[in-house]
C-alpha cells in the first residue's frame, strides 16, 4: 500500500476511489475486470477495509445471513450464519489478496475537497499532507455510516475518565470492575451490552427511545456445511434462497401492515414478553412506533442482559442532563460516579452523506443542491457533477436485505456510464435534470406508502427535512433492474 508522499507534479489517474470499504472494494473489483487498472483508492485512515475494520467493538456483527452480506465476486467458508467483526476483517483482507487491490490503495490520505476543473475536464481532489490528485472520474465509496456522531451534551468535556464513540473502541480497553454508561439504545449498543455485561461492575444504559428486537436465527456451519460452501453453485443457490426470503419483507414496510405484524411485530413482542418479567422495564423497553420504522434490530442477548442487576435503564424521562468531571447528573438529579462513557449515538448518515466538499460545474457546491434534502438520479449522480457517483449514495438504503446487493446493483450503472463516455471517446457524463427530478419525485411519491414515512417515528433514515433519504422505497430487484438498463437519454455526454 501507497503511504503519503509529496509529488511537484500532479499525478493524474482514470478513476479515484474514495473509501475502500466493500463499495471501494466493489467498485474496484468492476473496474478491473472491464480492464480499468489506471485507479486508485483513497483511505483516510492508516488502515483499509472500512466498516468492518473500523469498528471493532465488543459483539459487532452483521445482521444480514453472511452469504448474502458479501461480494458475488467472492464467495467465501463462513463459520457461522450472522459473522461477528474478526472474521469479516479476514474476509475483507481475502478481497484485497484475491484481486490484487493492496497496490491501488493509498492510506492517511484524506480528501478535504474535490472541484472539477472545466479547462482540464477533470476532478481536482485536494489531499490533507499531499499534492492535489487529478481524476477523470470519482467514486465515492466512503459510506453512509462513517462520519460518528457524539451529541454536544453539557459538560462533556469536563469528564476526566475515558470516554469514546462506538466507532472508535479503544484496543487496550479494560472495562474489568469499572463502572460504565453507554449513551444510547440502537444497534451498536444492543451489541456492546451483552458483550461487555459481565465485564463491569455497574453499567448505566441511556435509551432515548427504545427500538424493536427480533430474536436474531444464527447458526454455527459445521465443517461439512462449510465444505459445501465453498462449492460455487451451492454457495449461490444459498444466496438466491435467502435473498429472496428476505425480499418478501419489502411487502411489509411497503404494502400490508399485517404481514408486518405477523413476520415482524409478533415475534418481537413475544421476544420481550418471554424475556422481561418486569412489567416496569417491559414498558419502558416498549416502543411507540410501528415495528420497520425504524431500523428492526436482531438480538437474542440483549433483553437478558438488560435485566441484569447490575444494569440499569434510564429513559427519555430521565436522560442526561449534565456531564461533570466525576461522570453524569440525570434530569431527576441522580449523580452516577463513572469511569467510562460509552457514546453509541450514530452516525450522521443523511445530510452529512459526504464529508467533505464537492464542487461541480459553475462553481456549484454539493451541499446547495442538498441544501433541501440529498438525492441523486438513482441515488448515484446528480446534474451539474460530471463523473462523479456516490455509492450508498441518498435513497440506496435496504431495510429488508443485504446493502452490497444494492451496492453490486450500482455497480451495473456507473460502469455502463463509464463504458459510454470511453466508447465514443468523451469527456464526461451526467444525468439530465429532468431525470434526476423524475427519479426523486418518484422515489418520494412511493416512499409515503411506507413504513418508514408512515410509522410514527424520527429515524436516521430521515433528514432534516423529514424526507426518508436513506432507504429505497421498494423491492431491491427492481432498483437494481433500474440500474442494469442504462437509459441514454437521461444524461449529457460532452
Amino acid at each position: 500500500m501507497t503511504d503519503k508522499t509529496q509529488n511537484s507534479v500532479p499525478t493524474v489517474y482514470q478513476v479515484v476511489i474514495i473509501g475502500t470499504g466493500f463499495g471501494g472494494q466493489a467498485a474496484a473489483i468492476n473496474l478491473k475486470q472491464r480492464g480499468y487498472t489506471d485507479f486508485i483508492m483513497l483511505e483516510r485512515r492508516a488502515f483499509a477495509g472500512g466498516t468492518w475494520l473500523q469498528n471493532r467493538y465488543p459483539g459487532a456483527a452483521v445482521d444480514v445471513q453472511s452469504p448474502l452480506y458479501s461480494l458475488s465476486a467472492m464467495p467465501y467458508k463462513w463459520t457461522q450464519m450472522f459473522v461477528t467483526q474478526p472474521e469479516l476483517a479476514q474476509y475483507t483482507q481475502q478481497v484485497f489478496n484475491t484481486f490484487n487491490l493492496t497496490p491501488h490503495v493509498h492510506l492517511e490520505h484524506e480528501v478535504t475537497n474535490s472541484q472539477w476543473d472545466t479547462q482540464r475536464q477533470l476532478w481536482c481532489l485536494n489531499i490533507i499532507g499531499s499534492d492535489p490528485i487529478y481524476s477523470k472520474y470519482i467514486i465515492n465509496a466512503t459510506g453512509p455510516l462513517s462520519m460518528p456522531v457524539i451529541p454536544n451534551f453539557p459538560g462533556k468535556e469536563t469528564f476526566t475518565g475515558v470516554n469514546f464513540h462506538t466507532n472508535n473502541w479503544p484496543d487496550d480497553l479494560d472495562l474489568t470492575d469499572k463502572r460504565v454508561a453507554i449513551v444510547g439504545s440502537g444497534a451498536s449498543a444492543v451489541q456492546v451490552i451483552p458483550a461487555i455485561v459481565d465485564e463491569v461492575k455497574s453499567l448505566a444504559v441511556f435509551q432515548r427511545s427504545p427500538h424493536w428486537i427480533i430474536p436474531r436465527p444464527d447458526m454455527t456451519f459445521a465443517a461439512w456445511m462449510q465444505w459445501l460452501l465453498g462449492v460455487k453453485w451451492i454457495y449461490n443457490t444459498l444466496r438466491s434462497a435467502i435473498y429472496w426470503g428476505l425480499e418478501t419483507r419489502i411487502v411489509g414496510f411497503k404494502y400490508s401492515q399485517t404481514i408486518l405484524n405477523l413476520f415482524a411485530g409478533g415475534p418481537a413482542k413475544r421476544q420481550l414478553q418471554r424475556q422481561v418479567s418486569d412489567p416496569v422495564l417491559r414498558k419502558a423497553l416498549t416502543p411507540d412506533f410501528t415495528i420497520g420504522c425504524k431500523r428492526i434490530i436482531l438480538s437474542n442477548t440483549f433483553y437478558p442482559a438488560i435485566c441484569r442487576e447490575h444494569v440499569t435503564l434510564f429513559d427519555k424521562n430521565n436522560g442526561i442532563k449534565t456531564i461533570t468531571e466525576n461522570g453524569i447528573i440525570t434530569a431527576d438529579g441522580t449523580a452516577l460516579d463513572l469511569d467510562v462513557i460509552i457514546y453509541s449515538t450514530g452516525y450522521d448518515a443523511t445530510d452529512g452523506l459526504i464529508s467533505y466538499p464537492v464542487i461541480g460545474r459553475h462553481n456549484t457546491t454539493l451541499a446547495s443542491v442538498w441544501d433541501d434534502y440529498p438525492r441523486a438520479y438513482l441515488g448515484t449522480s446528480v446534474p451539474d457533477f460530471p463523473n462523479y457517483f456516490i455509492v450508498t449514495g441518498p435513497n440506496t438504503g435496504i431495510g429488508h436485505t443485504s446493502a452490497i446487493f444494492v451496492i453490486e446493483a450500482q455497480m451495473h450503472y456507473i460502469m455502463q456510464a463509464i463504458d459510454t463516455v470511453e466508447a465514443q471517446h468523451k469527456q464526461s457524463i451526467e444525468p439530465t435534470v429532468q431525470a434526476e427530478s423524475k427519479y426523486t419525485d418518484m422515489v418520494h411519491r412511493e416512499m409515503e406508502q411506507t413504513v418508514w414515512q408512515t410509522g410514527g417515528c424520527n429515524s436516521w433514515y430521515k433528514s432534516a427535512s423529514g424526507k426518508v433519504i436513506a432507504m429505497f422505497p421498494g423491492f431491491s430487484f427492481i432498483y437494481k433492474r433500474m440500474c442494469q438498463r442504462f437509459k441514454l437519454d437521461d444524461h449529457i455526454i460532452k
